[in-house]
């Protein structure tokens, strides 16, 4: 059984308005809708019954009543209106995660892969997709697409070729799109892997609907950044925005995983890999409070800098690092950036420690065709 091929949505620009508040604000009553956007309330029904004739929206009946007495009815994102898959590879593992239209996971996967070349990676993510097709009924559906995020920046202002990691050499400057794309027969949207964060940890409900811009940090085994402007991702001219990794040389100590890795080892400590970090906490308690001290220092300036420049309304501390390693981190930074910020009178920005972990990356990867449907530029 062949993955079927992805079908491209293309939403009017008053469709996709209505599609965007909804997955913004949630289920909101038509009269509203019509209030809010500036639509006429007749225009506004057609839209709506247009869109749900797609299944990409639905009716959420409630018990509430209007002044006339006549039910009000909120209209909702569907999630049958399509589903998406988000693909990544690790030192040593694949991990897939698919979504519905909400954007709430539908499934997530993960299995051993040791090759680096990027062929074999697509046909491993094309042979796991059929197999899942066969097994669950509710991916029968809309197709909207695969996201691949990749750990590298962009060469030359192509998004779809990476100057990546050494451990994926073969991915390493050719176009990716194209050779993933023609091995599973669909188109494929290739992002940097903390860019794709990004995108994660602004879909979160209670970012999306309290802030329009975002800075995020993703911290895996190197370090990254991704910015979300207007509620767009922001790429730069040569889409490499928020590439903060060459604020800190790899010579020299950085706010990584792996820096995070060699000064446990140097300690003594036997470490493998970030998944090992947690059953170290506690009897390298010392190194991690010294470690976290100098990482938040570092952000701290890159937040500095980033707050001046693009003004955001969060910046979130994401990652694979464990969940209390991150707390901490956005403690201090909050802590340091409150000294920086103190005297102004401009609104700052409320720092967060994610929650998403690691799989901010393969969920930012799936939202990625979906993000599209709402892109306002084509």
């Amino acid at each position: 059984m062949r993955m079927s091929s992805p079908t491209r949505l293309i939403l009017s620009e008053a469709q996709r308005r209505v599609v965007q508040h909804l997955r913004i604000h949630g289920p909101t009553a038509r009269v509203h809708l019509a209030q809010t956007l500036g639509i006429n309330p007749a225009t506004l029904t057609r839209i709506t019954q247009q869109l749900a004739d797609m299944q990409l929206v639905e009716d959420i009946p409630t018990n509430s009543e209007t002044g006339r007495g006549r039910p009000t009815i909120p209209v909702a994102i569907a999630g049958d209106g399509g589903w998406s898959v988000g693909a990544t590879v690790h030192p040593g593992w694949l991990e897939l995660v698919a979504i519905d239209f909400r954007g709430e996971i539908l499934f997530e996967d993960t299995l051993p892969f040791t090759q680096n070349d990027p062929r074999v990676f697509a046909r491993t993510v094309e042979a796991r997709l059929r197999t899942l097709v066969a097994q669950r009924s509710f991916m029968r559906g809309r197709f909207l697409g695969l996201g691949v995020a990749v750990a590298g920046y962009a060469i030359d202002g192509d998004r779809n070729r990476r100057a990546v990691v050494d451990w994926i050499a073969p991915w390493d400057n050719i176009p990716l799109r194209e050779v993933l794309g023609d091995v599973l027969g669909m188109p494929v949207w290739i992002e940097n892997d903390a860019a794709a964060a990004a995108l994660a940890e602004f879909y979160r409900p209670e970012i999306i609907r309290q802030h329009r811009s975002i800075l995020v940090f993703f911290l895996g085994h190197g370090v990254g950044g991704g910015l979300i402007a207007e509620r767009d991702l922001f790429s730069g001219e040569f889409h490499n925005a928020g590439e903060v990794g060459r604020l800190f040389p790899g010579s020299e100590p950085r706010p990584s995983g792996v820096d995070l890795l060699e000064t446990l080892r140097r300690a003594g400590a036997d470490v493998a890999s970030l998944a090992d970090l947690h059953g170290l906490l506690d009897p390298y308690r010392a190194v991690f409070d010294t470690w976290i001290a100098r990482a938040a220092k570092q952000l701290t300036a890159a937040t500095h800098s980033g707050v001046a420049w693009l003004d955001p309304g969060a910046v979130v501390i994401s990652g694979a690092l464990p969940q209390s390693v991150l707390d901490r981190l956005a403690a201090q930074v909050t802590e340091h950036c409150n000294r920086l910020f103190s005297g102004l009178r401009a609104p700052t920005p409320h720092i967060y420690a994610s929650r998403l972990g690691s799989k901010a990356v393969v969920l930012g990867a799936a939202l990625a065709p979906l993000h599209d449907v709402l892109e306002s530029r084509r």
